[in-house]
């Protein structure tokens, strides 16, 4: 009778999460004495069991980047072991792609496996199949599984709850929630007030090192200890854009009121991120002879002085486009994406240029109508008055170009809504610009209203405020006096090429310009007297099809109310 042949048996076990790993008799020892009983029942075979251990404790089973594993490969690889024992299947591997590569391995050294709970005979293809069955099921609950912490993850954090990750400096943490730690405290405020002082990440780094911060040293229960370098502009960067140091929880692009009290107020943070975002991207020059360089700044005048009709702050915020850079005031919900905007005020993101000079322009608009009234001073006399519009002119003049500096003293609190714009005007302000005590300046003057809205001109946005002045459009008269010559030219029997060969163009230039010469008289002599709507130029007469009707162009274009 022939000598059995010897088959070496290694035990390999796995457990997902550490939970429980730290008792006496845990999972990994449960499974490793289930697996060692069967290799005993199966001695008469030959099987014999490898004394060395092969676990992974607190793994999943979708990686093959495990330790255990990765060991009894090698040992597989050597040609120590000629068969793998596993409780389960899915103890292996809960992927199939990755369960195809082992077997693959496994099948090039001759080397077998078979799991004690779950009985199958690889050799037939009803064994494989029964295989392949088992693992997408294992592959399907993994997913699965992975799918319901997301879900609830996402769910805890809707709720504002902290659901664990490396706490941030500081806070300490309480299961599920966060609380302030004094010490880190601290820390957190002068980062904040430090950016508020320098706006640059770089001298905000190299104050802290002079000051000698350094991260927070932390001592974990393995007995990791991390911290105690020196802040990094990355790590400065994180802190002063984290929602978290606001009392906000962050789940994807989106944040939720979280129920951890905040270091930084709200609107201390929002202002923040406004601040980040203007001084970011600032080309740095350097003048001569000047050791340091310093960033070129894009100031918004108006920057924490605009709110919205619910009382949301506009901040300033900026795009870059083919070189330029181009400045917005935005509703801070809108960047910080924090609350729910309400559908009838979903959130302002006007031009930063024309809305500086609309309302410089509001504003120089009052104070010539309280001058003009005699109000603008409370009791005055000849000479004053005479002072006073010597001095008002210039300022007037600052005023309607949107001058920065002028506005920055200038505008108290602005109110935007749809159809109007309101504000206050700081009385000792006025007063320094006029030179002026401020005592003598009339209170009543220093809150203004006017009208305010929004025009379109394809994609440009125009922004009318107060009532707006006649225009002469020096473009769209010149159009209208080429239209008239053409069509008397055509009506004089000339034809249109060669109409086009005189002004050294093509023919359907000129007949689709021909049109112009055809709009309601009432239309010319708007644009003639510059009173026409805000948002009728030559280019969207030209898009625009055009009907015959006299009263229905004048309709179209916003000159007459539909009867």
């Amino acid at each position: 009778m022939s000598e059995k042949r010897l088959i070496r048996c290694a035990v390999y076990t796995r457990k997902s999460s550490e939970e429980g790993l730290d008792q006496d008799f845990n999972s990994l020892d449960a499974q490793y004495e289930a697996c060692c009983a069967y290799i005993a029942s199966q001695r008469g075979e030959g099987w014999k069991l490898v004394p060395t251990r092969y676990d992974d404790g607190g793994i999943s089973g979708g990686t093959l980047e495990r330790p255990g594993l990765i060991r009894l490969m090698e040992d597989i690889d050597a040609g120590r072991v000629d068969m793998i024992v596993v409780y389960k299947i899915d103890r292996l591997t809960r992927s199939l792609s990755d369960f195809a590569r082992l077997v693959d391995r496994l099948d090039a050294r001759s080397c077998s496996f078979v799991s004690v709970t779950q009985a199958f005979n690889t050799s037939t293809s009803m064994g494989r199949l029964t295989l392949n069955v088992l693992l997408s099921f294992a592959q399907f609950e993994r997913e699965v599984t992975g799918e319901r912490i997301r879900d609830k993850i996402a769910a805890s954090k809707k709720k504002g709850m902290w659901m664990g990750g490396r706490v941030p400096i500081g806070y300490r943490s309480e299961g599920r929630s966060l609380i302030i730690h004094e010490e880190e405290e601290d820390i957190i405020r002068q980062i904040h007030a430090l950016y508020k002082q320098h706006d640059c990440l770089r001298d905000v780094e190299l104050e802290l090192r002079a000051q000698g911060v350094r991260t927070p040293i932390r001592e974990y229960s393995n007995g990791r200890v991390t911290g105690g370098a020196w802040f990094s502009r990355g790590q400065i960067h994180r802190i002063l854009t984290a929602p978290l140091y606001a009392g906000r929880i962050a789940h994807k692009d989106e944040t939720y009121e979280g129920l951890h009290e905040a270091i930084i107020e709200p609107d201390d943070w929002a202002d923040m991120q406004a601040r980040l975002q203007t001084n970011a991207g600032g080309r740095l020059r350097r003048q001569p002879g000047e050791a340091k360089r310093s960033p070129i700044r894009h100031v918004s005048p108006l920057a924490g002085k605009l709110f919205d009709e619910t009382g949301d702050r506009l901040t300033p915020s900026h795009a870059n486009a083919r070189g330029r850079r181009l400045r917005y005031y935005v509703s801070r919900r809108l960047i910080t994406k924090m609350g729910d905007a309400p559908p009838q005020h979903p959130g302002w993101r006007l031009p930063a240029l024309p809305l500086e000079k609309a309302i410089g322009g509001a504003i120089a608009a009052h104070l010539m109508e309280q001058q003009r009234s005699h109000r603008l001073l409370a009791t005055p006399d000849v000479a004053q008055l005479r002072a006073l519009t010597a001095k008002l002119t210039p300022l007037i003049a600052k005023l309607e170009a949107g001058h920065g500096e002028t506005l920055t003293n200038l505008v108290g609190r602005i109110d935007i809504a749809n159809g109007q714009i309101g504000g206050h005007i700081p009385i000792k302000s006025l007063g320094d610009a006029l030179e002026v005590e401020a005592t003598l300046i009339d209170p009543d003057c220093l809150t203004f209203n006017a009208p305010f809205t929004i025009k379109r001109r394809g994609i440009e946005a125009k922004i009318v405020c107060g009532v707006s002045k006649a225009k002469v459009d020096e473009v769209f008269i010149t159009g209208l006096a080429r239209a008239h010559d053409h069509l008397r030219r055509v009506k004089a029997g000339e034809l249109v090429s060669d109409i086009a060969r005189a002004n050294g163009g093509t023919q359907p230039p000129i007949r689709h310009k021909l049109k112009v010469a055809f709009i309601s008289p009432r239309i010319v002599e708007a644009v003639m007297e510059g009173r026409q709507p805000p948002e009728l130029s030559l280019q969207l007469l030209l898009r625009t099809p055009l009907p015959l009707d006299w009263d229905e162009q004048e309709q179209l274009f916003g000159l007459k109310s539909p009867s």
